[in-house]
C-alpha cells in the first residue's frame, strides 16, 4: 500500500513593512514619507524525498535521525527542508527523485544503483536481538542454537524478497523454526518494520536478525531487557554482507549538490556522529561491542 503526503513546510517569511509618519506642517502642501524597509528574500528550500512512517530513520514530525541529519545539512547550505512524502518501498525513487519532486534521499546503501551516492557517513550491520536468557549471547550464524531456537528474519516487499539473514538461514538448513516479518508491515500502524524487535520482546521468537538502526532504537523502547549483538562474519561467503555503506543519495546529474553534501559531511562529522549515537545506531567501526541496551 503507498501513503502520499503532501505536507511540506510553509515559509514563513517575514516582510518588515515601515511606518510612515505624515507630519502636516502649516503651510506645506505635501507628506514627507520615511522609505520602506526592503522585503527579505524568501529562503530556498533543500527539497528532501522521506518515508512520514518509518522510524527510526524519518517520520512526518521530524522525529527520526534522518530528519535531523537533513536539518543539519541545510542548516549547512542555509537552507530549509522541504519533504516531498512517500512510503519507502518499490517505486521510492521513480516517484520522488527521479519524478524531479525532490533532490535528497539522506539515506541510501553506498553506491546504490538507483543514485548517485556521497561518501558514507556511517556503516551499521545486522545484529542479534534476544531477551535475557539463553540466546542473550549467540554471536555467529553457526551458532547450533539457531537450529532450535524461533528466529525472526526482516522480509522485503510484498514478494516476501529475502534479505541476508534469511539467505545465510537457509543455507545452513535453518528454515521450518524462522518467522518473517516484512519491513513494510501494516503501514496503518505505527513504525510497522518494529514488530519484529516488538516480536523479540513479547516472546513469540526466541531471538531475531535484524538491521541494526532499527533493533539499535527499538530495544531500548520495549518494556523488557533485550541484547543487541553485531551478526558474525560481516559476511557469508563467498560473497553475502551483512554490513553496509549508508550514504547519502542525490540525482547523477546533481553533480554540485553531491560535492556540497560530501564536504559537509567532512566538516560535519562529529555532528553527525552524535545524531546517529543518540539513536542508538550500531556502529561497525565502533571501538566496543554492542552490550544490552534496556535495563528493567
Amino acid at each position: 500500500m503507498f501513503s502520499r503526503f503532501h505536507n511540506s513546510r510553509a515559509l514563513k517569511s517575514v516582510t518588515q513593512v515601515a511606518v510612515t509618519a505624515g507630519v502636516a506642517i502649516a503651510g506645506i502642501a505635501g507628506v514627507r514619507c520615511s522609505p520602506s524597509a526592503p522585503t527579505r528574500a524568501p529562503v530556498a528550500a533543500l527539497r528532501v524525498c522521506a518515508d512520514p512512517n518509518n522510524l527510526p530513520f524519518s517520520n512526518a514530525r521530524g522525529e527520526g535521525f534522518e530528519n535531523h541529519i537533513a536539518e543539519l545539512v541545510a542548516g549547512e547550505l542555509h537552507r530549509r527542508v522541504e519533504y516531498t512524502w512517500w512510503a519507502q518501498r518499490r517505486g521510492f525513487v521513480r516517484n520522488t527523485l527521479k519524478a524531479d519532486k525532490c533532490d535528497l534521499i539522506v539515506g541510501v546503501p553506498n553506491h546504490y544503483a538507483l543514485t548517485a551516492t556521497t561518501q558514507p557517513y556511517y556503516r551499521s550491520t545486522y545484529v542479534f536481538v534476544a531477551r535475557n536468557g539463553p540466546n542473550a549471547d549467540v554471536r555467529s550464524l553457526d551458532d547450533p542454537r539457531l537450529h532450535t531456537a524461533k528466529i525472526g528474519v526482516q522480509l522485503i516487499g510484498d514478494d516476501f524478497a529475502n534479505t541476508p539473514p534469511a539467505h545465510a538461514l537457509s543455507r545452513r538448513g535453518i528454515i521450518d523454526n524462522v518467522r518473517g516479518y516484512t519491513v513494510y508491515g501494516d503501514y496503518r500502524q505505527p513504525n510497522p518494520p518494529a514488530r519484529i524487535v516488538d516480536a523479540v520482546a513479547n516472546g513469540d521468537v526466541d531471538i531475531a536478525i535484524v538491521w541494526g538502526p532499527l533493533a539499535g532504537y527499538f530495544a531500548t523502547r520495549e518494556p523488557v531487557p533485550l541484547h543487541i549483538v553485531p551478526v558474525s562474519p560481516q559476511q557469508d561467503l563467498p560473497a553475502l554482507p551483512f554490513t553496509f555503506d549508508i550514504s547519502m543519495g542525490v540525482r547523477r546529474t546533481d553533480t554540485v549538490l553531491k560535492k556540497r553534501l560530501d564536504s559537509i559531511l567532512t566538516n560535519r562529522r562529529e555532528a553527525v556522529d552524535s545524531i546517529l549515537r543518540e539513536y542508538g545506531v550500531p556502529r561497525v567501526d565502533a571501538t566496543h561491542a554492542v552490550a544490552m541496551v534496556n535495563e528493567p
